[in-house]
């Protein structure tokens, strides 16, 4: 939905804040009652830089930023319908959204950041530094074996070692994906990563 909708660069004029809610809002339910994409530009061309200048304050990161925006205006786009002008103003409404997608955004973060410091990390993938130069030969033919090792992992393992470490998964996404105990999940991760190791000693 929102491809082709450029984030506009130069500023719109500024109304004044009441003249601004009761436009926006006037939008909000033109998108809500007939899906119409034009209004959505609008209220994307409004938010959308302002939106950007909030998320760079407070993750301090670009990409994070823009996919705040995204994720923020996909909802509006989706939620238009409950939007209700006697509650708030659009503004209000808008960056509730955002700040509840934020809060969202760093809550798996952080669930990542846990799981690649605990203690069942592939210790392989870990040994990660700040030089960007190419890996040595060595470690890139032990990745490749890796990859190989990991086909013949039980299937349960399997599974749990994908989701986390190729799709990028926390631990606690697996466990609610899988409908299964957030503590089998890391017993599946630990024991899979211990067969691979055990699997390059042999092969060595």
């Amino acid at each position: 939905m929102l491809i082709g909708i450029p984030l506009e660069n130069q500023k719109r004029e500024d109304c004044k804040p009441k003249e601004c809610a009761v436009e926006m809002a006037q939008y909000l339910d033109t998108v809500a009652n007939k899906r119409c994409k034009i209004a959505f530009s609008k209220v994307f061309s409004y938010f959308a830089p302002r939106l950007r200048s909030y998320a760079l304050k407070q993750m301090g990161n670009e990409a994070l930023a823009m996919e705040l925006v995204q994720d923020t205006m996909s909802n509006v786009w989706q939620k238009a319908h409950l939007f209700n002008s006697e509650k708030g103003s659009p503004s209000t409404w808008i960056f509730t959204i955002a700040r509840n997608i934020r809060f969202d955004m760093l809550r798996k973060l952080q669930n990542r950041k846990e799981d690649v410091c605990s203690d069942d990390i592939w210790p392989i993938l870990c040994e990660q530094t700040a030089d960007t130069k190419i890996a040595p030969l060595d470690q890139q033919i032990t990745l490749e074996e890796v990859g190989q090792f990991f086909e013949g992992l039980p299937k349960k393992q399997k599974a749990v070692v994908e989701a986390i470490y190729i799709d990028g998964k926390s631990q606690q996404e697996v466990a609610d994906d899988l409908d299964i105990p957030l503590g089998t999940v890391k017993s599946r991760t630990r024991l899979a990563l211990q067969r691979l190791k055990d699997m390059l000693k042999e092969y060595d």
